[in-house]
């Protein structure tokens, strides 16, 4: 699920929006922050295309290996048995060590670490396909695409197949994709790390110490949980898969410096349900003020994480406190490499200074979705 915008009439939305709330919250001065370069789109290019390639080539070798048939029913049963096959574990001989490379190749596309595992997964591109799949009809073989365009497929021939993204074919399609929540867990520690590498404050599991520290001094700690939280309608695409949506929370620290808390919400697949994970959204214990922010992304193919965490920090730490709140939403969207916004974006929504007293429902300022939040109190043990 990736929702699409259009950035110019958002930055403006959101100029008027951070205007208002620092104007109805502390009248607090906006921080300019200083232009930065942005990274520039060849980079986000190189990832993306070095990501699809190795999933076309993982399709494609699969593909040809459905000319088997003990490999050919061996896939169909896990299909139909699992949500998304762990494909390089069931491979044997050449084709696993083809799919190992490519999973090594993605790994180093998105900036993760060569041990993250593998990342390939293969699942039926869409439930409609299972009679089809079941009663024996030859499937072919597609990589996830990062875009609304003509879909390829293979065939056990070798032999390509043009689909329609927009609409399922009658014939079962087998999807290359990638573990997200695999993905997504492993680039939110290389985004914590990166961003406590280069001065930004992050809290993430090596920060757990200051974080027993803060319950000891306090025995216990005010937090703001999410009780319920919804994204709306996008439309997708039968190829892509579920979203793997995480929140970006922003606000000063107590020494007066911005920090980016990484917060994975794993649950959060589908566009129109009402999800009620009762999670922690903010640790206040963390914040110099009880006000911060929140950015919602979608962990994307495409995503390079220390690519994320560098064009993050280049521009957050421009940004000083002036002795009263100020939102950060406008400065970490601006973070964000331009070539993000366009074709297939990462951004989600964003909340403006949510308060540690907030309770009930916050609607984001790009109307995408919505969060039902209430004050939350850890006791210590």
């Amino acid at each position: 699920m990736r929702p699409r915008h259009l950035r110019r009439a958002l930055a403006a939305a959101a100029t008027t929006l951070a205007v208002l709330c620092a104007g109805q919250t502390l009248a607090a001065p906006q921080a300019a922050a200083a232009p930065v370069p942005a990274l520039g789109r060849e980079v986000r290019a190189s990832t993306a295309s070095e990501v699809h390639t190795a999933q076309d080539a993982a399709a494609r070798a699969i593909a040809g290996a459905l000319a088997d048939p003990g490999w050919r029913a061996r896939v169909r049963q896990a299909a139909l048995a699992s949500d998304e096959v762990a494909v390089t574990a069931l491979a044997d001989g050449a084709l696993r060590t083809a799919l190992a490379a490519a999973d090594r190749r993605i790994a180093a596309a998105k900036g993760l670490a060569p041990d993250v595992g593998p990342l390939l997964r293969l699942r039926l591109g869409d439930p409609s396909m299972r009679a089809a799949l079941t009663a024996g009809t030859e499937p072919w073989v597609a990589a996830a695409t990062s875009d609304d365009g003509p879909v390829t497929a293979y065939d056990g021939k070798g032999r390509t197949h043009t689909l329609d993204a927009r609409k399922a074919p009658a014939r079962p399609v087998y999807v290359v994709d990638i573990d997200g929540s695999r993905a997504l867990a492993a680039g939110l520690d290389v985004l914590h790390e990166e961003l406590a590498r280069r001065g930004v404050r992050s809290a993430g599991p090596a920060s757990e110490p200051e974080q027993a520290r803060s319950r000891a001094a306090a025995a216990g700690l005010w937090t703001t949980r999410i009780t319920a939280v919804s994204l709306s309608d996008d439309q997708e695409p039968w190829i892509k898969g579920d979203a793997e949506i995480y929140t970006l929370v922003t606000g000063f620290g107590h020494d007066g410096k911005v920090r980016v808390d990484p917060v994975d919400m794993p649950y959060l697949d589908n566009d129109g349900t009402v999800y009620r994970p009762q999670q922690i959204l903010v640790n206040w214990s963390s914040y110099k003020y009880d006000l911060a922010d929140a950015v919602m992304m979608e962990e994307d193919g495409s995503t390079n994480y220390r690519d994320l965490a560098k064009a993050i920090a280049a521009v957050l730490l421009t940004v000083t406190d002036q002795g009263a709140y100020t939102p950060l939403v406008n400065a970490l969207l601006d973070a964000i490499p331009d070539d993000w916004w366009t074709d297939d974006p990462d951004y989600v929504d964003s909340w403006y200074t949510l308060a540690r007293t907030d309770s009930g429902t916050r609607y984001g300022a790009r109307g995408n979705g919505w969060m039902t939040l209430e004050p939350y109190f850890v006791q210590e043990l």
